[in-house]
């Protein structure tokens, strides 16, 4: 399902106390789209868990922000390539909520320097797989697991991307297709399954990444696509798809993708 460009508004991203009583968890929530995407759950009256993996005190800060809006926010440290780590962040959210209401698989990487091999598949795939499983037996029929990824990765089996990006890409890819098996699986228990795949982002760490590696990319995309959504943006994005009916293909396409070859 393709989403148009947003048009400019003034009102809540989501219905203010439409998901009162509800948990939701953002991965990668401390920063960036994560934390834009907690926030707007926080403002419709969910509690919300932040997750982060070396940003403490940005997620703790965010967390008192949330608090103000009278709701509970849980900050958890957990570094998602390692399954012991996912285990404790579950146990944590079942003391404190009891339940989860929505999961959004945001964090992601692959181009951070200094990591092994293996890393972009390990946490893009691997580690995505291993978070909803821990996830499940906290989750239940009405609830909502929303996958977080790009058009450059979505759509690599059929559309090449820049060179510097296509290990992460292939690994989101891997990571996507590992997780839509599970849908069937999802669906039995009514758990929704959405992924949500953006264009390249203006203000993210890998948009920065990518610029950095090859000067003009963002520049070059957004001549190619028209415009190119901001972070915020692109979180509200990520907040409608986690309440919205889930689309017939499990998938809300975001920005252009008349650069991009269909599967």
């Amino acid at each position: 399902m393709s989403v148009p460009d947003p048009s400019p508004a003034s009102s809540p991203v989501l219905e203010p106390g439409s998901l009162a009583g509800k948990t939701a968890l953002v991965t990668g929530s401390s920063r960036g789209i994560g934390a834009d995407t907690v926030r707007y759950f926080a403002e419709a009256g969910a509690n919300v868990v932040i997750n982060y993996r070396n940003k403490a005190p940005r997620a703790e800060k965010l967390a008192g922000q949330l608090r103000e809006l009278g709701v509970s926010a849980l900050v958890v440290g957990a570094d998602l390539t390692d399954p012991d780590s996912v285990a404790a962040m579950f146990d944590q959210v079942r003391s404190a909520f009891g339940s989860l209401d929505i999961l959004v698989l945001n964090a992601s990487g692959g181009m951070e320097a200094g990591m092994a091999e293996d890393y972009a598949l390990r946490l893009n795939r691997d580690a995505q797989v291993n978070t909803l499983r821990s996830a499940l037996p906290l989750m239940g029929d009405g609830s909502r697991v929303v996958f977080v990824t790009s058009h450059q990765a979505h759509f690599i089996r059929t559309t090449p991307t820049m060179p510097e990006y296509e290990a992460v890409a292939l690994s989101k890819r891997a990571g996507e297709d590992a997780l839509r098996e599970l849908v069937p699986s999802l669906d039995e228990r009514g758990i929704g399954f959405v992924v949500v795949s953006g264009d390249m982002i203006v203000g993210t760490v890998t948009a920065t990444l990518l610029e950095r590696a090859a000067p003009g990319a963002i520049e070059s995309r957004r001549e190619s696509a028209g415009r190119l959504y901001n972070v915020s943006e692109f979180a509200a994005e990520i907040a409608h798809a986690a309440v919205e009916p889930v689309p017939a293909d499990n998938t809300r396409l975001i920005g252009d993708t008349s650069s991009f070859a269909g599967e």
